[in-house]
């Protein structure tokens, strides 16, 4: 898992990145911000983090910033509600590449809301879309 939090360099947030969303764990109180681009399907074309939060939190954070190109507000949605079912024990992984890396996490309730912040983040960024004509 600490392997995957030096990745974390690679998505800078910069102020290019006019699309802003955050998210706060509730349990532990990891913070992350992301911001982003979109191309003209309202998907995510570009993204940047600044993630203040625990070894879970940040590999959650690189997992999610692998594959977030490309994905729009309702894949986003049905990713973090597999995600949810997941997390209490409802249902299997869901197929997002590399979550594997945190299945210790999964015994572990505390630790949740920091899996969930950049779903989280990320979702808050693209409802900040202007609205399509």
């Amino acid at each position: 898992m600490l392997g995957l939090a030096v990745e974390l360099a690679d998505y800078p947030l910069t102020d290019e990145l006019a699309l802003r969303g955050e998210a706060r764990s509730r349990s532990c109180g990891s913070t992350l911000a992301l911001g982003c681009t979109t191309d003209e399907q309202g998907a995510i074309a570009e993204l940047g983090m600044r993630v203040s939060a625990c070894a879970v939190g940040q590999a959650s954070a690189a997992i999610f910033a692998r594959e977030a190109h490309g994905r729009d507000t309702a894949s986003l949605t049905r990713s973090l509600a597999g995600l949810d079912h997941w997390l209490e024990g409802t249902a299997e992984r869901p197929d997002w590449p590399g979550l594997e890396a945190l299945d210790p996490a999964l015994p572990h309730a505390g630790r949740h809301d920091a899996i969930r912040l950049p779903w989280r983040a990320a979702l808050a960024a693209l409802s900040n879309l202007p609205p399509t004509r």
